[in-house]
């Protein structure tokens, strides 16, 4: 791989990366509702997600996938009902007037940090079309005259970093966003536009096709 192409899929996949998602929308939604710290339990399981991902279509699985349209259907669905599941909660999510000067507030009490990061796992891993997208776009940085393996290992910690730096971004943003949002009822109208954002992805996930 030249330093010209690795620059241009550093460029690629960070513009990529901060385009709103799921993970960036939850990474600011957790840390509006638990804090900037707490919340980077949620990104771990995000970026965790992403890296078993990554490995996975470097290693062949998007073929799979792409070449098995039942399996993806399967995964599709699946991924579908839980952004919708977790729009659902969200709109349903019970608000109280707290303050929010740390950031903090008590529309998800006693969530662990164990429990967050599952949260954050399960809606990295819930788009199936991370694999097909990384199963197709690798190759095109890939030098096939040089051993693939480390090209592989640059290209995922690229994309991982790349989302890092996103992930704590929006992060940040929440926190910021959590000292404007004191009151029940713009607290009950973010959890309502988080929610309905989540279950219109759900939606347009199930109209993908592979």
């Amino acid at each position: 791989m030249t330093l010209h192409m690795w620059w241009l899929f550093a460029v690629t996949v960070f513009l990529l990366s901060g385009t709103p998602g799921p993970n960036m929308l939850h990474a600011l939604s957790r840390s509006v509702h638990v804090g900037l710290r707490r919340s980077l339990a949620a990104m771990g399981g995000c970026l965790t997600a992403l890296f078993l991902a990554l490995v996975v279509s470097a290693a062949g699985v998007g073929t799979l996938l792409a070449a098995e349209p039942r399996l993806f259907d399967v995964i599709r669905y699946a991924g579908a009902a839980y952004l919708i599941y977790l729009g659902i909660r969200a709109w349903r999510a019970p608000v109280h007037d707290a303050p929010a000067a740390t950031g903090e507030t008590l529309a998800t009490p006693g969530l662990s940090l164990r429990q967050l990061y599952r949260g954050g796992f399960l809606i990295g891993i819930s788009n199936p079309k991370l694999l097909l997208f990384a199963a197709a776009f690798f190759p095109q940085f890939i030098n096939r005259h040089a051993p693939s393996a480390p090209q592989f290992v640059i290209l995922i910690a690229t994309f991982i970093i790349s989302e890092m730096f996103w992930l704590l971004t929006y992060g940040i943003g929440g926190q910021g966003l959590a000292r404007v949002i004191s009151g029940p009822g713009m607290k009950r109208l973010f959890n309502r536009v988080t929610g309905t954002i989540f279950m219109g992805f759900g939606g347009l996930l199930l109209r993908l096709r592979a």
